[in-house]
């Protein structure tokens, strides 16, 4: 009994997995749907409906659906279904001013103490962010914009400070709706000023990078 036990676990495992997987699948084309606006804020979206849309059950469109809501970018109505929170640039100033207090501080000291050889590492992550920016994809490039953040974070060494920045920033990229939209001038100004960023802390040259950590936050789009 204790052998047949035993070989059940691996196939029970993998059952898991594979449902942590679709979980994961529809999370992401849930949140790239909320970025390219075609989950419309104040309307509510029930599981079952988006079960179909995605060609799945409803379950993991809930489980999604509640991280979302833990993101800020919906909200459960229960027996109802999930309303697309409407987001106004108060909102994203607030977020704005929040990631500046918490990251700016970090990404001047950063810019004190790394040594300028260790900055040149992060540039293939400025280019992603650069090629989705001009590409005019807004998906990738917030996909691009959060991982060189992370990365210049991540060269303070404090895990909690990368978890906390990039929920905010996850949550800054939440788009306002209509005519207010994200445009690829924007992406593409933002995404310049990490490849700026990264060139005068890879030659040294730390007024005018401390000047661009400074200002960067004030973006709408960073």
């Amino acid at each position: 009994m204790r052998d047949t036990a035993r070989a059940r676990v691996p196939e029970q495992q993998t059952r898991k997995v594979v449902r942590h997987s679709v979980r994961g699948q529809i999370l992401e084309a849930l949140r790239a749907a909320l970025l390219k606006g075609e989950l419309e804020p104040g309307e509510i979206y029930s599981g079952p409906a988006l079960g179909e849309r995605f060609g799945v059950s409803a379950t993991p469109v809930r489980e999604a659906m509640q991280q979302l809501a833990v993101e800020g970018a919906v909200e459960c109505l229960p027996n109802r279904g999930f309303r697309v929170l409407t987001r106004t640039p108060g909102d994203l100033a607030e977020l704005a001013e929040v990631r500046a207090l918490l990251e700016v501080p970090v990404m001047l000291r950063l810019a004190r103490t790394v040594a300028p050889g260790a900055w040149a590492a992060l540039g293939p992550a400025a280019e992603a962010a650069a090629e989705a920016a001009a590409a005019g994809d807004l998906v990738r490039y917030a996909d691009a914009d959060r991982a060189f953040h992370r990365a210049v974070l991540a060269l303070a060494g404090n895990g909690q400070l990368l978890l906390v920045a990039d929920d905010l920033h996850r949550r800054s990229q939440w788009p306002l709706p209509g005519p207010s939209r994200i445009r690829r001038a924007d992406l593409v100004a933002d995404a310049a000023e990490h490849v700026a960023l990264l060139g005068a802390l890879a030659a040294g040259d730390r007024a005018p990078a401390e000047s661009l950590i400074r200002t960067h936050f004030t973006r709408r789009t960073a």
